[in-house]
């Protein structure tokens, strides 16, 4: 089984897409950064198009054949423990509720309606942007359209959607380069807001064992992670970090987690988890809602706050930029594994893989591949994830209560307005609350953790709706004439 995975993942990290339309040579580009770059910036539909169906033609047909052998094995080691099927395995162990499948399905029903109405906007925009491609006003979207690999996140579409282009959009890419930031210098910023706040700075093992940039001259994984080796010091991040937001976003992501780790050391090695896998995911997602903020970028002097008569105009342009990195990854993020669960379950076939995959795809998300696919393709091993075996749940779950997080941290250091606007940094009694959660790793059930933090036991809804209400408002009233859904 280990060998399987090996042998998925190599295909996947060695993939490379060749004969770009418009180049006379042969240059090969890999997936990270080349075209993970293309898929962000160019506005070509051709080119686009290119992208993603060579990178899925380098990677899915190769995996398919051992994903199947994979899936079964799997399944013997589950059935052997004396579970159905890997799917229940996974719910159980990660979430401990028989009933998880119909958890999620009831959490995503109520953020549902956020989605249409972005998906409703985002379209129009396409179709202005791409006449004559057969994009319609009450159909479904390109999945290649959308400024990202995978259609996971929109957010690389701003400069189309932005609510009110005249007004500065929150970008500090370019603000970071002049004042030219490093990795490094990513990385202590990071460190400095969770320090702030209470929480432990990186050990000397981080700094001088940590992969922050690409090596040169041989070939990595750049898919960003971090890893506990469980002796109390030697905590480590991987990624090829570039110099731009995103990367700034990611650094605390990641730092997040050595965050969780560090605090929950202690515990015996059983219990060194999260309290469930979304836990860990959400944290320094947490962290990283009042980092993006306009007022900590201004303190960080890489944004200039616009006159007061302005700053609703830059709120609603904020929380766009928001929306199309969270709510448009709600739906992605859960069908992943409603795929994989029922390939586990055997629901889903070798026979029917990818008509499954872009059937889920269009129910979720209300997109269709650019181009006509079959079950020579398998389009889910495009995926880091699903070659790499790693749950994906875990980030619907993380989408959601990082706002729960973030909501009950913005009480505890005392924020009053609105709670897009709140940035916990240098507040004790906020890190003082998020640590307690931090520390118990997974010594108590998920809930236990939850109410330490949030005063709930339960995974709600209304922190993610109050956080984007403002926006959601503007959005209805935009698309008064826009039917909603896709058929």
């Amino acid at each position: 089984m280990a060998e399987l995975e090996s042998t998925m993942l190599a295909i996947y990290d060695k993939g490379k897409v060749c004969n770009k339309p418009s180049e006379t040579s042969k240059k090969c580009y890999p997936l990270e950064p080349d075209l993970e770059g293309i898929m962000a910036k160019s506005r070509d539909y051709d080119t686009l198009e290119w992208a993603w169906k060579g990178w899925r033609d380098e990677t899915g047909p190769k995996i398919r054949p051992l994903y199947t052998e994979f899936v079964k094995l799997q399944n013997e080691a589950a059935r052997e423990n004396d579970y159905r099927d890997m799917g229940e395995v996974w719910r159980e162990s990660n979430f401990e509720d028989k009933n998880f499948n119909q958890v999620v399905d009831g959490l995503y029903k109520a953020l549902k309606p956020m989605y249409q109405q972005l998906h409703a906007y985002v379209r129009r925009k396409l179709i202005e942007k791409y006449p004559g491609h057969g994009l319609t006003d009450t159909g479904s979207i390109p999945a290649h359209l959308l400024g990202n690999m995978w259609a996971q996140g929109w957010d690389n579409l701003l400069e189309f959607v932005t609510p009110y282009p005249d007004v500065p959009v929150v970008d500090v890419s370019e603000e970071m380069q002049r004042q030219e930031y490093t990795a490094t210098r990513m990385f202590k910023t990071a460190e400095e807001f969770f320090t702030s706040i209470g929480l432990e700075p990186m050990t000397e093992d981080f700094w001088k064992k940590s992969m922050l940039t690409k090596p040169s001259g041989r070939a990595v994984q750049c898919h960003g992670s971090a890893e506990e080796f469980h002796n109390g010091k030697d905590f480590r991040i991987k990624m090829c970090t570039n110099v731009n937001m995103d990367y700034l976003y990611t650094i605390h992501h990641e730092m997040g987690h050595i965050e969780y780790f560090m605090e929950y050391s202690p515990q015996p090695d059983i219990y060194h988890e999260g309290a469930n896998s979304g836990f860990h995911e959400a944290v320094g997602d947490t962290i990283a809602l009042s980092v993006l903020t306009p007022n900590h970028l201004h303190k960080l002097k890489l944004l200039e706050i616009p006159d007061k008569a302005l700053a609703e105009k830059q709120d609603l342009n904020f929380l766009m930029k928001q929306a199309l990195a969270k709510i448009a990854f709600l739906p992605f993020g859960l069908l992943i594994d409603k795929w994989r669960w029922d390939v586990f379950n055997g629901d889903i076939t070798e026979e029917n893989y990818n008509a499954k995959w872009w059937e889920l795809r269009l129910k979720y998300q209300g997109i269709h591949p650019p181009v006509p696919r079959s079950e020579r393709d398998f389009d889910p091993g495009a995926k880091f994830h699903v070659p790499a075996n790693v749950p994906y749940i875990r980030y619907f779950v993380s989408f959601i209560i990082q706002f729960q997080f973030h909501s009950a941290l913005c009480e505890a250091a005392g924020h009053t307005g609105p709670i897009h606007r709140c940035d916990i940094y240098e507040s004790l009694a906020a890190g003082d609350k998020l640590k307690k959660m931090l520390r118990l790793g997974k010594s108590r059930p998920w809930p236990d953790a939850m109410e330490v933090l949030t005063g709930q036991r339960n995974m709600d809804v209304s922190a993610i709706q109050q956080y984007f209400k403002p926006l959601m408002n503007w959005l209805k009233e935009q698309n008064k004439e826009e039917k909603i859904g896709w058929e």
